[in-house]
């Protein structure tokens, strides 16, 4: 007897439909089979979906099974076929007799005496599911609030095969998994830091409150202990609060990785990734043998924090060009091209030399010309170009340590980013998803009209620190932002001239 449900496999971070056909014949196999382009994790399943409807109380058919995942093209990956194949080997053994199996989408790793284990990548299941328009998706239990963020699906969740059975023939009733998103939202969006922990550092705050507001990528460079890496990591305290389409991204992208927190169904927080700068680059960019997102697609909608810039292989750095470009990284492989999210802001640091304190005031430089110069030149002319604000971090006095005042909470500084941002956003429509950064040359053209005092300034910098055309249109950019944040419709001089100032390392290589 032949049966049939649907199930979703993962690729890269997308859902794809599955059919899964189980077809028990009088005939019998040799042993059971699973075609349709199974990984290891799906080929063992059958050992696991034996003992589980044993244990389960439910009688293995003797006759044995060929069991099909559709469409035979598609690699099937991990061990969340588990439970629709049990179902399925229940129903064409005549174990179980339902007419709801194909309204639902199944899937559910299962344990060795039927318990239902969590699986990767529900809310992109979930998201499927709906998309074509099934009744619901049957998860396991631990998964159900994630997949209950889709609100045009009903989400089931069992915590046994037993659990499973027994909704589908009717003999359980299930209630659906609701959550509230707005109140999830509300309890999940707080942030444990505050800029207000930073004592002094105020041009540094001003360029990343500018970055905040416009989008824009930052390099901060200084000494050892001045302040960067705590800088960087409240960076996100100080931008908009996440939209629930921009959660739900970011969500899949964790969701898939097996990175989201247990019992937690959204990202309500902008993420901040610090990799070492041991890193490689699939560990980075993403790739791998079955590509998965890496840590450029781990910051989406955040920030990505690089200390030690210089630290990383050149190779490495080279491979975020295009990322910062696009938005988006491509993994190309033979059977085709992935796309992974990667909209982020880029705050890199390092140091000024090797042993750090090259221009110091309190502390002497021990390192040679050559090898301040072989230090700087790790870093590439175009990777520098694509950042956008280059500021100087100095280290802080102790007065201002020990008696200095607050500095300026996260509230506050997140209020003058906000009313930035809504201004771009009615600028450029697109449902605020387009930002000062993002804009391109013909935005340009038309958002960031300059006067005949400011095209002379520009013109004056460029001839003077030998400026690339690229390096022009992100002055522009942060002169735009920057004049946003003033609440001012025209670039005046004194908003090109503070975007100018913030392109120190092209002075100095």
């Amino acid at each position: 007897m032949l049966s049939r449900l649907y199930s979703v496999t993962l690729e890269g971070i997308e859902g794809i439909l599955c059919e899964v056909e189980v077809d028990i014949s009088l005939n019998g196999l040799e042993k059971p089979m699973i075609v349709g382009l199974p990984d290891t994790a799906v080929k063992e399943s059958i050992e696991r979906v034996r003992s589980a409807i044993t244990n389960s109380g439910f009688r293995y058919p003797e006759t044995l099974a060929l069991i099909n995942l559709a469409p035979a093209d598609v690699k099937k990956a991990g061990p969340a076929f588990d439970l629709p194949i049990a179902l399925g080997i229940l129903a064409s053994g005549d174990k179980i007799t339902s007419d709801k199996m194909g309204d639902y989408v199944i899937a559910g790793e299962l344990a060795l005496d039927g318990r239902v284990r969590p699986v990767n990548g529900v809310l992109s299941m979930a998201m499927a599911a709906a998309r074509q328009g099934f009744k619901g998706i049957i998860v396991p239990i631990e998964n159900a609030s994630e997949a209950a963020v889709v609100q045009d699906i009903e989400v089931f969740g069992v915590g046994s095969l037993t659990q499973a059975v027994a909704f589908l023939t009717e003999q359980l009733p299930i209630e659906p998994t609701v959550i509230d998103i707005e109140n999830l939202f509300r309890r999940s969006s707080a942030y444990d830091i505050d800029f207000s922990d930073v004592k002094g550092q105020e041009s540094v705050k001003r360029a990343l409150t500018i970055a905040a507001a416009g989008g824009h990528n930052v390099m901060m460079i200084g000494p050892p202990g001045s302040g960067k890496t705590m800088l960087a990591q409240r960076m996100a305290t100080i931008m908009p609060d996440l939209t629930l389409a921009e959660s739900l991204e970011t969500t899949r992208v964790y969701s898939a990785v097996g990175l989201l927190e247990k019992g937690k169904a959204l990202i309500a927080t902008r993420p901040v990734r610090t990799p070492h700068h041991t890193a490689s680059g699939p560990s980075l960019v993403g790739g791998g043998t079955h590509p998965r997102p890496g840590e450029l697609s781990l910051s989406h909608h955040g920030i990505l924090f690089l200390d030690e810039f210089a630290e990383f292989p050149r190779n490495v750095l080279e491979m975020i060009r295009q990322p910062l470009e696009e938005g988006a990284v491509m993994v190309n492989r033979a059977k085709g091209t992935m796309r992974f999210p990667a909209r982020f802001i880029l705050i890199a640091a390092m140091n000024p030399c090797p042993c750090g304190y090259f221009g110091s005031d309190h502390k002497r430089c021990r390192c040679t010309t050559v090898q301040i110069e072989r230090y700087m030149a790790k870093i590439s002319g175009p990777l520098l170009d694509r950042i956008d604000i280059h500021c100087e971090v100095a280290p802080v006095s102790f007065h201002c340590l020990r008696s200095g005042p607050d500095g300026t909470p996260s509230e506050q500084i997140r209020r003058q980013v906000s009313a930035a941002r809504a201004i771009q956003s009615a600028r450029f429509g697109k449902d605020g998803l387009m930002t000062n950064a993002t804009m391109a040359h013909r935005d340009i053209q038309k958002c960031c009209k300059l006067d005949e005092t400011c095209q002379m300034m520009l013109k004056q910098a460029m001839t003077e620190f030998g400026l690339s055309a690229r390096a022009h249109d992100k002055i522009c950019k942060v002169a735009r932002t920057i004049a946003d944040l003033e609440n001012s419709d025209t670039i005046h001089p004194e908003h090109l001239g503070e975007a100018i100032s913030y392109r120190k390392l092209d002075r100095k290589l």
